[in-house]
């Protein structure tokens, strides 16, 4: 079986979508389809269903991507390295939420990019969850850290860690709200501070809320920033109340640059997973790289 059949099948299974697909491949669309025609010609089953938007791999398709996929990531692996080649050469590409990532798994992750014979280049890039899950699928990373765990099994989740959301505000915003804490079954009035947030949608209040109150948050976001790291220095700037990863906002809350809203008998959680493509974690640098950031999170709690 021709191996350049087996890279454009494997592309378009991931990408899911002959046009995506051309576009990673630097190959026409029609040079793509011709190609998965005479596959699907050799192998005498149809690969793909094709729908008004992408297409749809069947049951032989998804059969033959699990096969064949890792062993064809193999092959690039060596290809791009050489098989003489040490393995400090290698590049290992890492996805993941903006915060996470920088705050960390890339603290983590770069005391194995050293010159001991067994380190790695590291290239990072950030992302949302459907981008980060959808960049991995297509090859353009070799690990994501995702808060979604993908479906099928093309990629393989692991269980990362937990992360907890904490209510917070600076002092004197804190001070408008009463002298007490919030209790188990009450919330801040709409008017009473201002939210500060990553979206319009509000998602981490609304999580919070939710978990929470048992209710939705009626006040709009007054500041919205695309950075976690910027809702905290609005935050202890005074701009309002957020909720934001105890992680994140712990320094800060020492210091007293902010203080907790409310402390929840059970606080809300959300969950991080490690994604690879199934079969991947055969390749060394990203094996050693999971197995790292897993040990890590033991000291994240």
């Amino acid at each position: 079986m021709d191996l350049a059949l087996l890279r454009t099948f494997v592309t378009v299974h991931r990408a899911g979508s002959f046009t995506r697909a051309a576009a990673l491949l630097g190959l026409s669309q029609p040079a793509v389809t011709s190609q998965i025609r005479t596959l699907e010609r050799q192998l005498g089953r149809p690969l793909f269903l094709r729908q008004a938007r992408g297409v749809t791999p069947t049951t032989m398709g998804d059969e033959l991507a699990h096969k064949a996929a890792p062993h064809l990531d193999a092959l690039v692996e060596i290809a791009e390295t050489g098989p003489d080649n040490d393995a400090s050469l290698r590049t290992l590409h890492l996805a993941g939420p903006p915060e996470f990532t920088a705050e960390r798994a890339l603290p983590a992750l770069t005391e194995l990019t050293g010159d001991d014979g067994q380190g790695f280049a590291l290239r990072a890039s950030f992302g949302n969850a459907e981008e980060t899950l959808e960049g991995l699928a297509a090859g353009h990373h070799d690990l994501a850290i995702s808060t979604a765990r993908p479906r099928g099994a093309l990629l393989t989740a692991t269980t990362l860690c937990d992360e907890e959301h904490v209510l917070v505000a600076a002092p004197h915003r804190a001070e408008q709200l009463g002298s007490a804490k919030l209790g188990p079954e009450d919330a801040p009035a709409p008017d009473d501070l201002p939210v500060i947030e990553v979206h319009e949608s509000l998602p981490f209040v609304s999580r919070y809320w939710a978990s929470v109150f048992d209710s939705r948050p009626a006040a709009p976001g007054t500041v919205i920033v695309p950075d976690l790291r910027a809702v905290l220095a609005c935050a202890i700037a005074g701009a309002g109340l957020a909720v934001l990863p105890r992680y994140l906002c712990a320094l800060a809350l020492k210091r007293g640059e902010v203080v907790p809203l409310h402390e929840p008998a059970i606080p809300p959680l959300r969950t991080y997973f490690l994604v690879v493509r199934t079969g991947t974690l055969a390749m060394p640098h990203i094996a050693r790289a999971h197995e790292w950031l897993q040990r890590a999170a033991t000291n994240w709690g």
